[in-house]
């Protein structure tokens, strides 16, 4: 939890900065909005579990990023600022699709643990799902346009935030230290 509140600050700044380099109004509004809704829903959610776990703001700042989790909040940092608006949306895209295909399969499969239900509430929501939505129609909108190139540099970008969502969760389950 304290890895994805880590995580999420820095998603933010990088849906920002995609915002900033959108070619619509209508794109930059979305993703800004997106931004700030991370920070708020997701910083309700943690707080709401942190506090259930004891842990003050203090304890979780105190806690460095995780190896994986600063090699994917640079990688998608990178790609928001080093490179052009499409190629920011696909290795954005991962974080949302990845974690509504999730929450969706979790909810189907239930959890007695009500914080963990709580969290899967979240992800498989309809409103979650709008916003998923929302996203990959505007991949879809952009991606025909483009050329080959292009659209393979975003099939890369989309390949390689897939795999750092993995190893997020992986690097969650193995509680992934620095090690010195």
């Amino acid at each position: 939890m304290i890895q994805d509140a880590h995580y999420l600050r820095d998603f933010a700044r990088a849906l920002s900065v995609a915002a900033a380099r959108a070619p619509k109004e209508d794109w930059i509004i979305m993703l800004n909005d997106h931004a700030a809704g991370a920070l708020r829903v997701e910083r309700s959610l943690h707080e709401t579990f942190f506090k259930e776990f004891g842990l003050t703001e203090a304890a979780v700042a105190a806690v460095p990023l995780a190896p994986t989790n600063l090699a994917y909040t640079s990688y998608l940092l990178g790609v928001a600022y080093g490179r052009p608006f499409h190629e920011a949306l696909a290795a954005l895209l991962p974080c949302y699709w990845i974690y509504w295909e999730v929450g969706k399969e979790l909810e189907r499969a239930g959890s007695r643990d009500p914080l963990f239900a709580r969290w899967i509430a979240t992800y498989a929501s309809e409103d979650f799902g709008s916003v998923v939505q929302a996203v990959l129609a505007t991949t879809d909108t952009v991606a025909p346009a483009l050329t080959a190139d292009d659209r393979d540099a975003m099939r890369r970008h989309f390949v390689t935030t897939s795999r750092y969502e993995w190893m997020f969760w992986d690097m969650g389950f193995r509680r992934e230290g620095w090690p010195v």
